[in-house]
C-alpha cells in the first residue's frame, strides 16, 4: 500500500574496492537479521521481480560506480528492497569517496524487533564509519536540516538545528545527523565523545556494543515519531549532547 509506514536504514563505509564482497556481507546481514528474509530478487525495468539463483555472484559481478543495484525480496504485499551507492568525493568529508548501504522495509512488529539488529549486521559488514534507522515520516523531518533553501542555509523543521552538507563535515566518522537508531562505530563514537558515563546513562540505557567496538544507540522506545513531544525533545537533546554531529562545532581539544 502507498501508506504503509516504512523504515529507511542508511550506512556510510569507505568506498568500494574492486569486487568488494562487502556488497555480499551487507545484504547477507540484513537477512540473518530478519528472520526469513530472503533477499533473492532483482527488479526489471518495469520493476517487477526476477530471481537470482546465483545472487551473491550477480552482487560482485554487478558492481559498478562503487555501488550494486537493487536487491529485494519478491513479496509485492511486503516490499523490502537493498541497494548500494557510491557517494563521490566532492559530496563527502574530507573529498574521500564512500558507499552507501541502502535499505527499506516495512514497517511493522517484526521489523521493528529486528532493526537494532539489521543495522549492526549491515554497518558492521560493510565497515561503516556510521549509520542510522528511522521511520520515513521522521526522515523527511531529520532531511531539512541538511536541505538548502532558495535563501541560502537549510531551514529545519520543529525546532531541530541545521546541519552541515556532507561535504563540509570535517571527518567521515562524524556523523551527518541524528536517526532513531544509530550505529557508530568505534572511530565515529570517539569522535562525537561517546560514552561519557555521568551525561550518557541514559542513552546507555538503550545502547549495546558491536563486535567492532562499536555501538547501536537507540533513541527512544518506540520508532521515532516527531509528533510525540517526547520523542522530539529525546532527539533535540541528543543534538545538544553531540554538538560534533552534523559539524556544528569545531573538535574539542586534547588534554
Amino acid at each position: 500500500m502507498s501508506t504503509q509506514k516504512s523504515l529507511g536504514i542508511i550506512v556510510y563505509a569507505p568506498a568500494l574496492v574492486g569486487k568488494d564482497r562487502r556488497t555480499v556481507d551487507s545484504v547477507r546481514g540484513m537477512e540473518e537479521a530478519l528472520p526469513g528474509l530472503r533477499l533473492e530478487w532483482r527488479l526489471s525495468t518495469s520493476g517487477r521481480p526476477i530471481a537470482l539463483p546465483r545472487r551473491d555472484t550477480w552482487l560482485i559481478e554487478s558492481i559498478e560506480d562503487g555501488g550494486f543495484p537493487i536487491v529485494c525480496n519478491g513479496d509485492e504485499r511486503f516490499p523490502v528492497t537493498v541497494t548500494g551507492r557510491e557517494r563521490a568525493g566532492l559530496f563527502s568529508p574530507a573529498g574521500q569517496d564512500q558507499f552507501e548501504v541502502h535499505a527499506e522495509l516495512p514497517l511493522d512488529a517484526a521489523v521493528i524487533e529486528a532493526a537494532p539488529a539489521m543495522l549492526e549486521h549491515v554497518a558492521e559488514r560493510a565497515h561503516a564509519f556510521w549509520g542510522q534507522a528511522t521511520p520515513d515520516r521522521a526522515a523527511v523531518d531529520i532531511a531539512y536540516q541538511t536541505a538548502p533553501t532558495l535563501q541560502g542555509p537549510p531551514s529545519p523543521r520543529r525546532g531541530l538545528p541545521a546541519l552541515k552538507l556532507f561535504e563540509n563535515i570535517r571527518a567521515p566518522e562524524i556523523p551527518y545527523y541524528l536517526g532513531w537508531l544509530n550505529y557508530w562505530s568505534a572511530d565515529a563514537a570517539k569522535a562525537i565523545g561517546f560514552p561519557d558515563p555521568g551525561r550518557d546513562a541514559e542513552l546507555l540505557s538503550r545502547a549495546r556494543r558491536t563486535a567492532s567496538g562499536g555501538w547501536v544507540v537507540r533513541l527512544t522506545d518506540a520508532p521515532l515519531d516527531l509528533d510525540d513531544p517526547d520523542h522530539l525533545e529525546a532527539l533535540k537533546r541528543t543534538y545538544e549532547r553531540f554538538p560534533e554531529i552534523g559539524g556544528r562545532t569545531a573538535p574539542h581539544a586534547k588534554s
